[in-house]
């Protein structure tokens, strides 16, 4: 059981049966009376968003969570297939389950899975990964005047983000997978 002091962002608990993550948290001391801890949690299994507040002794319980290794196969449908690349298991997650991770997924790329109970719950991408780009209108001389140095260009995922205006169509590009941000030319 993990109190108050233990739960930090990004902890895995259980909440409601399901492994959960801790995404926000606000500790609180009132004058004579006890400290308030308010949590925001996100389930991993349902992509739900819960607010939770806990008192004095109160705690929650600890999701045991592991990671693997695996592979991005193919989508189909709403459904994306995935393989661990050590002993080959494949195994489907949904889209709504993954999120807006989908973006930025790429045919053969290895991504870390997320286990509860022997289960796949989820999957956790590399905070940076590397993209070509497939379309970018061209850098006009001038655009810059009003101050606007990006201009959106599509990646080889179908995804458009904000990109400097010196970005060409064939260029390859490093994007934050977390924010979907531009990070570098690479």
């Amino acid at each position: 059981m993990l109190n108050i002091s233990d739960l930090q962002m990004g902890t895995y608990v259980v909440y409601q049966n399901e492994p959960a993550q801790v995404i926000w948290r606000e500790h609180t001391k009132l004058g004579r009376g006890g400290a308030i801890l308010r949590l925001k949690i996100r389930g991993l299994k349902s992509g739900a968003i819960y607010d939770k507040t806990l008192k004095g002794n109160d705690g929650l319980p600890e999701a045991d969570i592991t990671r693997r290794r695996a592979q991005y196969l193919y989508r189909e449908g709403d459904s994306l297939n995935f393989m661990t690349t050590d002993d080959f298991e494949q195994f489907v997650l949904t889209v709504a389950v993954v999120g807006r991770q989908t973006d930025f997924l790429k045919e053969g790329g290895e991504i870390d899975v997320m286990l509860f109970d022997g289960k796949a719950i989820n999957i956790q991408l590399p905070v940076k990964m590397d993209f070509e780009v497939t379309y970018a209108e061209p850098g006009v001389r001038g655009n810059t005047a009003q101050g606007n140095v990006t201009k959106p260009v599509e990646i080889e995922t179908g995804v458009k983000i904000q990109a400097p205006i010196f970005i060409k169509q064939g260029d390859k590009i490093r994007v934050n997978t977390q924010t979907g941000e531009y990070v570098e030319r690479v």
